[in-house]
């Protein structure tokens, strides 16, 4: 077997508002003039670059699916604007939206492409599926929730199952306000390690997101906030549930038995989208493509290979 071809690049990415100029950094996995539909992961967070969706490529060397992965703005190898900290008019939806469009365009893909988002990527891709562009032809939501308070919902009820030492260490902080300290960070870990990922140590591509967001969390913070289960930031009424019956794609929905995008999260995207299948991967909480990694690309091969 030949070894996988890969392309790495950055894509101009006109953002008047951001007052220089912004690039997008990409990574191709496969051949784009393979004749078989390319599949773009988007990464989520917002603000968490795409190292721990790296096992997507497993689907371009099993599948031979052309496979891009790219870094949003203000993430990762892209542009960094650590001075539109808290600045709410710039961090929006749309900005992201038009990131995705750019870079649709800018690989010539716009007329014929897959979509795959995990968590806020999958909140994104369902966004953009309910505008009907026309090249879209199937897409993946992978453990992401159809509005943000009923993701807030089922964080509430998650922590209740953690120890009461570290519920009340978590709420002293959030109402504090010292969501920075090193004991909440702690904190935040041990609800990580139950229901953002199970493998245990964590993997090397969850860790490197991480470190990433260590350094430069302005693309969180300001859309999200301190943490998956306390919410402060822009997204925090965020809903796609009324748009939903707009999506006139094959859809595939996926989240695991333990996952922060409980049921009660997804249940609106099986509801509403005309054409859905939902599977649920038994042995995973919200990184399934990396707890259950065969089966996972079994699955979303299967979907986008199938007829």
């Amino acid at each position: 077997m030949s070894p996988l071809k890969t392309e790495e690049g950055e894509i101009d990415y006109p953002v008047p508002t951001a007052q220089k100029p912004c690039k997008t950094w990409y990574k191709l996995f496969g051949d784009l003039n393979s004749n078989i539909r390319p599949l773009v992961c988007l990464h989520g967070g917002p603000g968490v670059s795409h190292e721990y969706i790296s096992p997507m490529s497993d689907l371009a060397s099993l599948y031979h699916i052309p496979v891009i992965l790219y870094d949003q703005l203000g993430t990762g190898r892209s542009t960094h604007l650590p001075e539109k900290m808290g600045d709410t008019s710039f961090w929006t939806e749309q900005l992201f939206l038009n990131e995705l469009d750019n870079l649709l365009a800018h690989f010539g893909i716009q007329n014929d492409y897959d979509l795959l988002g995990h968590s806020w990527g999958g909140m994104l891709g369902s966004r953009h599926a309910t505008l009907q562009p026309k090249g879209l032809n199937r897409l993946v939501i992978s453990s992401s929730p159809a509005s943000m308070p009923l993701w807030v919902e089922a964080q509430n009820v998650l922590r209740l199952q953690l120890s009461r030492e570290v519920q009340d260490t978590l709420t002293r902080h959030e109402r504090e306000g010292t969501t920075e300290s090193a004991e909440y960070e702690g904190a935040v870990e041990v609800f990580y390690a139950r229901f953002m990922c199970r493998v245990d140590p964590m993997p090397e591509e969850i860790q490197a997101s991480f470190a990433g967001l260590k350094k430069d969390n302005t693309v969180y913070m300001t859309m999200n906030g301190p943490s998956e289960f306390h919410v402060t930031g822009s997204l925090k009424e965020w809903t796609v549930v009324d748009d939903l019956h707009k999506i006139s794609v094959e859809t595939l929905i996926m989240n695991g038995r333990y996952d922060e995008a409980q049921d009660s999260c997804v249940v609106p995207f099986f509801r509403k989208i005309p054409k859905v299948k939902w599977v649920t991967l038994a042995e995973s909480s919200h990184t399934g493509h990396l707890e259950e990694r065969e089966r996972y690309m079994q699955l979303v091969g299967g979907f986008l290979m199938s007829k």
